[in-house]
Order: C-alpha cells, then sequence, then structure tokens
C-alpha cells in the first residue's frame, strides 16, 4: 500500500511520535491506522524502558490553581536537556499532570512510595470482606491482590487512568512522551494543597 504524506501527517498529530517513525510503523502495518498507532505505542514503551536509567538533571516546575484559588499542585517534572524542557509538549504535559493531580488526589507517586502500613490496613480490611463474605479461603489472596490492583490505580499517580483519556494512565502518557521527545523524563514529586487540609 502506497503510504502518502496526509497519513504520516494524521498519525504523526495523533501519536506524537517522530515522522520517520510514524511512516515506519504504517510501513510495517500495511497503512493500518489503528495498528500502526499500536505499534508505535509498544515501540515507545520499550524505548522508554532503555532510557530509564539515563541521568535527568533539567527540568520543570509545573503548577496548577483550580478556579477559586482554593486547590493548588506543583509537580517537578525532569529531563535530560534544558533544550527538551523547553518544548511546547513536554511543558503541556507538565501541565496537563498538575491538572490531574488537582483533580485526581493521588497519595503518591508510585507504588513503592506507598506506605506500607496503609497497603497493610487495605489488606486486611479486603480480606475480612471475602471472609465476611464467604469466599473460599485458596482464592481469598487472589480476589485481594485483585482488589489492591484496583486500590493502586485510585492513588497511585503512575497508575492512574487520565483525566483526559480514561483509556491511559499517567504512567502511558509519560512513556508517549519519552518515546516521542526520545529522552528520559521523569516525574520526580509532587505537593497538592487545599486551603483548609
Amino acid at each position: 500500500m502506497q503510504i502518502t504524506a496526509k497519513m504520516v501527517k494524521e498519525l504523526r498529530e495523533k501519536s506524537g511520535a517522530g515522522m520517520m517513525d510514524c511512516k515506519k510503523a504504517l510501513q510495517e502495518v500495511d497503512g493500518d491506522f489503528e495498528k500502526a498507532s499500536d505499534y508505535l505505542r509498544t515501540r515507545g514503551i520499550a524505548k522508554a524502558a532503555s532510557r530509564a536509567g539515563r541521568t535527568t538533571g533539567q527540568g520543570v516546575i509545573a503548577t496548577y490553581v483550580h478556579a477559586g484559588d482554593k486547590l493548588g499542585v506543583m509537580v517537578e517534572i525532569d529531563c535530560e536537556t534544558d533544550f527538551v524542557a523547553r518544548t511546547d509538549n513536554f511543558k503541556a504535559f507538565g501541565k496537563d499532570v498538575a491538572m490531574h493531580i488537582a483533580a485526581s488526589a493521588p497519595l503518591c507517586l508510585d507504588r513503592e512510595s506507598l506506605d506500607t502500613a496503609l497497603l497493610e490496613k487495605e489488606r486486611e480490611i479486603y480480606r475480612a470482606q471475602m471472609l465476611k463474605e464467604g469466599k473460599p479461603e485458596k482464592i481469598i489472596d487472589k480476589i485481594v491482590e485483585g482488589k489492591l490492583d484496583k486500590y493502586y490505580s485510585e492513588v497511585v499517580l503512575l497508575e492512574q487512568p487520565f483525566v483526559k483519556d480514561n483509556d491511559k494512565t499517567v504512567g502511558d502518557l509519560l512513556k508517549e512522551l519519552i518515546a516521542s521527545l526520545g529522552e528520559n523524563i521523569m516525574i520526580k514529586q509532587f505537593a497538592r494543597f487545599r486551603i483548609g487540609e
């Protein structure tokens, strides 16, 4: 199938990936737009993983203040170079993440940052619920782990469904940005402030 410049442009606008990556993806899947999109996401995840160890010494502090000035967020997003930190995509990602934190109130950045005492308390509550419902002992642990996965998606920033697109997590968006900008990028820390809390 003939891959046109219009097809490449359309895929680039949707995915944020580079022109050559979009062209290659379309060629690999004979012009199927959805498959090309999936191809790019898969490759992006692999690229993102290969960049994870690289040093991030640049970045931005993104902020969001909700209407009424009663809720605000600051988030530090790091990258490898000042050039990338100044790109529109990088800055827009920072603003989106800050807005997401304001809306979704995550407790921590990743699973490793979650308070272990809080996690154990949740595990005990789920286990007690399953016992009370009369679930067989041999499947309770599996059910509890499933409930914990759901809990992670509610309180862990990188696992929360993104407020602007529930089909993707914040972690998915981060991986897509890494793939499109070609650098290691990480959300380093965040703070959420609310009047009265």
